[in-house]
């Protein structure tokens, strides 16, 4: 066997998907948003998608290219704050960063598959795609370790109330008025359930009781007391100089971000 294998991608996912924190860890037919595989190269979509549109769902195998790198201990972004053996979890960081995911197939025109909701960001290569076969590919009675653990946690009520405080209310709503983007579902998910620090939920430390979370290009200031989980601010993640540096193309939400700190300096 050669010391290397040579991949080429099939296709791209688009996705509008920015950062890791909108695509967020497991698809779920109750998100909302389709996306569409485009296929790419010498794929003939007329013979190699033939026979596809029977199969509700659809395997994608594709790879994690935002990612360099890899470690053999990871931290989930599920559960508490402990480390696992990278192969016991789906965490980026592999020796062979390649993903799983099984998607809902709604369409195919042309070169273009319409899947519904999924956890990829705008742009992931796709190498392969398989049929979902429910008879081959479901074992719901399987033991899943310690993410039955995990699980049955999630399972209870969550543990602690989330409450957006004045500043923090008026923010988001000019967020998602002007700009449609509105991150608190997420963030409160997170928060209600632990809002304690953790490097993969971007959870840390301000300095005295304040607290920080990342929600992709935003972030979020809060307070715990008891079992209260008071945000008392947004703002911005990236800092001015990366905003008004025209050499920097990727950074998402930039106008956006921009905007937001002419009317909201920064909150530190």
């Amino acid at each position: 066997m050669p010391p290397e294998l040579t991949l080429q991608p099939i296709g791209f996912i688009r996705s509008g998907k920015q950062v890791k924190f909108q695509a967020g860890h497991q698809p779920s037919d109750a998100d909302p948003g389709d996306s569409i595989l485009e296929l790419v190269g010498s794929v003939e979509p007329s013979l190699a998608l033939r026979d596809l549109e029977g199969f509700e769902r659809i395997w994608l195998i594709w790879w994690f290219h935002r990612n360099e790198g890899w470690r053999p201990l990871v931290l989930p972004p599920r559960g508490p704050a402990q480390r696992r053996g990278v192969f016991a979890t789906r965490c980026p960081y592999r020796p062979n960063p390649l993903g799983l995911t099984p998607v809902t197939l709604l369409g195919i025109e042309g070169r273009h598959l319409r899947i519904g909701p999924c956890d990829l960001v705008d742009g992931t290569p796709v190498f392969d795609i398989k049929p979902y076969i429910p008879d081959y590919d479901a074992f719901p009675s399987s033991s899943a370790g310690w993410h039955d653990v995990v699980e049955a946690s999630f399972a209870e009520p969550p543990r602690f109330t989330v409450v957006l405080e004045p500043l923090a209310q008026t923010q988001a709503a000019w967020l998602q008025e002007h700009w449609s983007i509105d991150f608190r579902p997420r963030m409160i998910e997170l928060l209600s359930r632990d809002p304690h620090p953790h490097r993969s939920r971007r959870i840390r430390r301000r300095g005295g009781i304040r607290w920080e979370i990342g929600c992709g290009a935003w972030r979020a200031f809060f307070e715990v007391e008891h079992q209260t989980v008071r945000v008392f601010g947004l703002d911005a993640a990236y800092a001015p100089r990366f905003l008004e540096n025209p050499a920097l193309e990727d950074i998402p939400d930039r106008s956006a971000q921009r905007a937001f700190r002419e009317l909201w300096p920064l909150l530190d």
